[in-house]
């Protein structure tokens, strides 16, 4: 594992556990010897997690669509701000720079981003672990809901289980340092459509 995405807000939120929490993952991204590439902002939690990351060393590659860029505030201090034309663009080469992802606190993109990306493993499209890191149980109605999918049968516990959770960025990184994709690739065969 070279570069690690961070997936997170661009709003700092109201708590400022969640601030201390990007700070620390990127510390300890820097502190691993990884790289991050994230969403090119440098408000909210976005800058957060960039400038500790740059603070410790690490490469920081950000990824920004051209209408964000005045929004967002593209951050001047990084590697590498790389300007596309979409957010499908800037999802589809955030995905080709990672070796994995983490999911900090955030909103509708946040969230968005993170669901496209564990449909991409479900599919098979990537191979690359995504864990949700998950203080104060930020997360908890997202696990609530891959559990009601599951007991539904709309999707198989290996699909769940493409979302992983840690409490601590160390944990995070350690989690997708080892993980390894279940078996199973496909959802459902020809004679069960």
């Amino acid at each position: 594992m070279k570069r690690v995405c961070v997936f997170c807000g661009a709003q700092p939120g109201h708590d400022q556990d969640h601030a201390k929490l990007a700070d620390a993952l990127g510390t300890a991204i820097a502190q691993r010897g990884l790289g991050l590439v994230y969403g090119g902002g440098k408000v909210g939690l976005l800058g957060v997690v960039a400038d500790a990351a740059i603070r410790g060393g690490a490469e920081v590659v950000g990824v920004i669509p051209e209408a964000l860029m005045d929004r967002e505030l593209g951050h001047g201090g990084v590697t590498d701000l790389r300007v596309v034309p979409s957010m499908h663009v800037r999802k589809a080469l955030m995905n080709d720079l990672s070796d994995g992802f983490v999911v900090l606190p955030g909103g509708i993109g946040t969230l968005e981003e993170a669901v496209e990306i564990q449909s991409w493993s479900q599919l098979g499209i990537h191979k690359k672990g995504l864990v949700f890191l998950d203080t104060h149980d930020y997360w908890a109605p997202y696990f609530a809901l891959l559990e009601r999918m599951e007991t539904e049968g709309f999707i198989r516990p290996e699909h769940a289980g493409l979302a992983l959770r840690a409490h601590a960025p160390e944990k995070a990184l350690e989690l997708l340092a080892n993980w390894e994709p279940p078996k199973v690739t496909r959802w459902m065969t020809q004679t069960e459509a």
